[in-house]
């Protein structure tokens, strides 16, 4: 889905009209326009994820009644429309500063601390989105590569069933990173609520793992967030195999912009071989 497909489909749903030329605000898994009166509308890339949207909306619901700072939605249902789900969200005011790994680490424990709400979560399915991604890219990347992902996601789907956790399981946001923060004038919110599950509490922790040894994140603020949050999962047995799952749906994510980012297919495959080579230092950029 480029910028064109997605703006069609916000005028088609009768949402362009409320702004000149609605702002594209991002373009990843959705994308995200500013429609002006304190609005934000999310288009999806596909009907099949019109569930993940009416989940996104009952999360916003939850975590609202429990008081937990992040985005609140406008519309209590998604519309389906030309094929893609969108949902309308309240925008959140200007951010004050960038959001830290200690802002993070402070709602996370908000969240780990809530029980079930009273509708399902899914379990965090991680490495679900694999053949998506892989089917998005199509020729543009190497059937090697596609393969060699699909063997390495089905090798770790097992290992990580087989994990004892250290914490107890339960509410987690699923895409655990500072991006995820917006700091305002009344302090940090959560948003993109599209992966809470309930789930390992580890899969929220080692986001901030892996950023630290792949991304860049200095080890000093990563010290921050362990001390914030309280524990550092790289203590925890289970931490390597939750960390190559990470990376292997991290890798796959990438490529599904290949076709028409020449940046993205020079990332994947930077991701790629990092892998085959059992090279864990080798710096992956942020897309």
């Amino acid at each position: 889905m480029d910028e064109a497909r997605a703006r069609d489909a916000l005028t088609a749903a009768g949402l362009a009209a409320r702004a000149d030329s609605p702002e594209l605000l991002a373009l990843g898994e959705n994308a995200v326009f500013a429609l002006g009166d304190g609005l934000v509308a999310k288009v999806g890339r596909e009907a099949a994820l019109l569930p993940r949207a009416e989940l996104e909306l009952a999360v916003a619901g939850w975590l609202a009644q429990s008081g937990v700072p992040a985005v609140r939605a406008a519309e209590p249902e998604p519309r389906l429309v030309d094929g893609h789900p969108v949902t309308v969200w309240h925008r959140l005011p200007d951010a004050v500063r960038p959001a830290g790994p200690e802002d993070l680490a402070v709602l996370l424990r908000q969240i780990h601390a809530l029980p079930a709400p009273p509708f399902v979560l899914p379990p965090r399915d991680l490495l679900g989105g694999v053949e998506r991604w892989l089917r998005l890219a199509g020729e543009a990347i190497d059937p090697a590569d596609a393969q060699y992902l699909r063997a390495r996601r089905d090798g770790y789907a097992s290992e990580v069933a087989a994990l004892t956790p250290h914490l107890a399981p339960g509410p987690i946001h699923g895409d655990a990173l500072p991006r995820n923060v917006h700091v305002g004038a009344d302090g940090p919110f959560l948003v993109d609520l599209e992966t809470v599950s309930f789930d390992l509490r580890e899969h929220d922790l080692v986001v901030m793992a892996l950023s630290r040894d792949r991304y860049g994140l200095p080890a000093g603020s990563y010290e921050a967030f362990v001390t914030a949050y309280g524990w550092d999962v790289r203590e925890w047995e289970g931490c390597t195999v939750l960390r190559g799952a990470r990376e292997t749906a991290s890798c796959a994510w990438v490529s599904q912009h290949a076709p028409a980012n020449p940046k993205a297919l020079a990332e994947f495959r930077r991701r790629v071989d990092s892998l085959r080579e059992g090279d864990t230092e080798t710096r992956w950029h942020p897309f």
